[in-house]
């Protein structure tokens, strides 16, 4: 027989002592007091001095686009500055334990409303991002048209998808005022209504407003919510319908008889709301409730009755079945639109991983963001991850059957599908998505891909963040750290979001090929003029940003090839126009070439000049490469403002 050493004991005490520690901070315990202490009552003067305070901020934040305009050294500090200004102090207040309700929420209205003016005051007379500008040309084509589905070359599935523009125009017929007017004002109650609903959905389904705030205030931390969810697209509409059916759906689960019927026909308009405004979050619609609809057939605990089950079952059947027919209705292919991007990003991420070899595009110009802005996005990173790690037992735990069990009674309880509200154990499963989305994001072909998730995965890593915050770090450090500590971390997140946003979030000179840094005044001015003295309708091609600005400002018919399968990248490139670009252009029904003599000055900023699977993304182009059709001909000049050329090339039409 072996006797065992006498330090076998000391050397797996520390082993077994750590494991302890970690297992007691990733457990299952809740803490045993009042989540929501007595508050005190809404405190104005906090509220005046926090409105003082955003206003502040702001200012700075104007202050240091113009002096970006003008490319002085202090932009980035006023700039910064006025962004830690509006995000801190009202995220120490909104995390503060004794706060009122009613002030909470107003806060959260506060800092989101400053944020979407944040994002306004980017460029504050006219759209600047990439997708504004495809959604700007369509809903000026049915304002001048007068019908729907015309055909968009630049977002070809758009026009199966008309709702944010047929409500943007409706603001303008009822109103008067300009397109940009009307979208800006729809986006501001947008932004609004989707704080206020995300904000009752989760106090809905946690009965705490302390929880709902937290969860709103880490959801703020998303990258796509300070630009993406701002923007004039129809996926800002779209997600906002979707948390209203979110937020119904959680306030009807108690109703039964004619109550529940009106809420459940109040859902159906929703839903069929947003099967006609984006086909993503119609999915995800669809995917959510079909998903709770299964977790409340499957859980044993019988509190809920026959007629709601029912009722989740039918909501779940109409979410799935209006975005499909919906789809074959209007004609357009959804697999056909999405299929080849999450394709490219599964294949770019496998290869990363399994070291398969990384395609070009993933290491020639790819955009790269000042240390600054990477780093504090790392910090808000990791700070979500030990959130999700502390509250994601705590938020299975939070609907456990009796939630006073000690150790890990509450998740054998769940496993044996033994819980109080399916939602809040769907949004936590949800909340797993968070590290996919993030190495998503961490390559190019699959940063679309990550940054499209993180808009639906947050809504889980809201919640489960919260319940960590709450429920361990203000639970269980020591009474000073206990609130500043938590709040600061809050902050922190949210200003994460704002770093991982935009590539460049500084309003700054001219920059080739960089999306919002490329609008100016004499892209502008030059779109303009085709308007004027051309007319409007012509069939144009050109890079990425001018093609923006001609559809948008010139009002022209911009085109992304030349013809089927030929894009236009292949007749700008080359020092020489190829027998076969000849034979393309003249048998297309182009009327316009635009050359930019400014994207041979720089590398393109985003690695591409026309569009993202460019064959040799990052190559520079050359003065002689875009002014070989001086040469060439039938076609002729017609304006030259000596960096900016238009060329006719109807003159080669029905050329051999």
């Amino acid at each position: 027989m072996t006797r065992a050493h006498p330090n076998a004991e000391i050397a797996i005490t520390p082993a077994r002592s750590w494991m302890q520690s970690i297992l007691a901070m990733i457990g299952p315990d809740l803490r045993g007091n009042r989540v929501d202490p007595t508050p005190d009552p809404a405190n104005s003067g906090w509220i005046a001095a926090l409105c003082m305070v955003a206003a502040t901020a702001l200012l700075l934040i104007v202050a240091g686009h113009g002096a970006g305009r003008r490319a002085e050294a202090a932009a980035s500090l006023l700039f910064w500055a006025g962004v830690v200004l509006l995000v801190v102090p009202a995220g120490l207040r909104i995390s503060w334990p004794n706060v009122a309700r009613s002030e909470r929420l107003l806060l959260l209205l506060l800092l989101a409303e400053a944020l979407f003016y944040f994002k306004i005051v980017y460029s504050p007379t006219g759209f600047a991002h990439h997708d504004e500008f495809l959604h700007w040309a369509a809903a000026e084509d049915l304002a001048t048209g007068r019908r729907l589905f015309l055909s968009n070359p630049l977002l070809p599935i758009g026009p199966a998808y008309p709702a944010l523009e047929i409500v943007t125009t409706a603001i303008t017929n009822l109103t008067g005022l300009p397109l940009f007017a009307a979208a800006t004002l729809l986006l501001a109650i947008l932004k609004g209504t989707l704080v206020a609903a995300l904000f009752l959905f989760y106090e809905r389904i946690t009965g705490s407003p302390r929880i709902a705030a937290i969860a709103c205030l880490t959801y703020m931390g998303c990258s796509t919510f300070v630009v993406f969810e701002s923007a004039f697209s129809y996926e800002t509409l779209g997600f906002v319908l979707c948390i209203l059916i979110l937020a119904v759906e959680a306030a009807s689960k108690d109703l039964a008889g004619r109550p529940r019927l009106s809420a459940l026909g109040l859902i159906a308009l929703l839903l069929a709301s947003l099967a006609v405004t984006h086909h993503l979050t119609a999915a995800f619609a669809a995917i959510y409730l079909g998903m709770l609809a299964a977790l409340e057939a499957v859980r044993r605990d019988v509190s809920l009755g026959l007629e709601a089950r029912i009722a989740m079952g039918i909501t779940a059947l109409i979410a799935i079945l209006l975005p499909l027919l919906w789809v074959m209705a209007s004609g357009y292919s959804f697999t056909g639109y999405v299929g080849p991007v999450v394709e490219t990003g599964f294949k770019t991420l496998l290869g990363r991983i399994f070291g398969t070899g990384i395609p070009p595009s993933e290491h020639l110009g790819a955009p790269t963001q000042p240390l600054g802005m990477r780093s504090t996005t790392l910090v808000a990173i990791l700070l979500l991850a030990l959130g999700l790690a502390t509250g994601f037992f705590r938020s299975l735990a939070l609907t456990a059957p009796i939630k006073l069990h000690s150790g890990w009674r509450p998740i054998h309880d769940v496993l044996g599908r033994r819980w109080r509200d399916s939602r809040v154990v769907l949004l936590t499963l949800l909340a797993c998505g968070f590290p996919v989305s993030v190495a998503f994001r961490l390559t190019v072909n699959g940063w679309q891909i990550g940054n499209r998730m993180g808009t639906f995965v947050f809504i889980g890593v809201g919640l489960v963040v919260a319940v960590g915050i709450i429920h361990f770090w203000q639970g269980r450090a020591p009474r000073g750290w206990r609130r500043v500590a938590p709040s600061a971390a809050l902050a922190v997140i949210v200003m994460g979001g704002v770093t991982a946003a935009a590539l460049e979030p500084i309003r700054g000179p001219y920059k080739v090929a960089a999306d919002a840094q490329s609008i100016e005044r004499m892209g502008i001015e030059t779109s303009l003029w085709t308007k004027e003295w051309l007319g409007p309708g012509n069939r144009f091609t050109a890079d990425r940003v001018n093609r923006l600005l001609l559809a948008g400002y010139g009002r022209q018919d911009v085109r992304i090839k030349i013809k089927e399968g030929i894009y236009a990248a292949r007749a700008f490139r080359g020092e020489k126009l190829g027998s076969d670009d000849f034979y393309a252009l003249a048998r297309s029904d182009i009327d316009f070439l635009l050359a930019d003599l400014r994207l041979t000055t720089a590398p393109p900023v985003l690695g591409f000049y026309f569009e993202p699977w460019e064959s040799q993304p990052g190559t520079r182009l050359w003065a002689a490469e875009l002014l070989k059709f001086n040469d060439v001909k039938g076609v002729t000049r017609t304006y030259d403002n000596g960096f900016l050329v238009i060329y006719d090339v109807r003159g080669l039409h029905g050329e051999p």
